[in-house]
């Protein structure tokens, strides 16, 4: 059974930072591109970044400038850093990859952007 593991979320105030990892239970190159999806409170789950397994990324519109999505191949973990921090990024993170059709979530983790 696959499992993706997200830690690295809590509470931050306005204009300060995070980092989210995402560690997978197997070899991260044999899953095709991995992401970062946020759902915040009575909103539609939303694309945050996502990276390929060449490591080129692809930011939705609410992370451009500010969060960087990287990987660590050698120890299966995908990171997303979150710079500038604002109330409206809180909401629930969650990490997504598939393979031959299946596709895997992390449980999420919270992350609070309040004062």
């Amino acid at each position: 059974q696959v499992q993706l593991v997200e830690s690295g979320g809590g509470l931050v105030q306005p204009g300060g930072s995070l980092r989210l990892s995402c560690t997978v239970s197997e070899n991260i190159f044999s899953f095709n591109n991995m992401g970062w999806y946020r759902q915040a409170p009575g909103k539609e789950r939303e694309l945050v970044a996502s990276i390929t397994s060449g490591g080129t990324a692809n930011y939705g519109d609410s992370a451009k400038g500010r969060f960087t999505i990287s990987r660590d191949n050698a120890k299966n973990t995908v990171y997303l850093q979150m710079n500038s921090l604002k109330p409206e990024d809180t909401a629930v993170y969650y990490c997504l990859t598939s393979r031959w059709g299946n596709f895997y979530w992390g449980q999420g983790t919270q992350v609070t952007v309040s004062s």
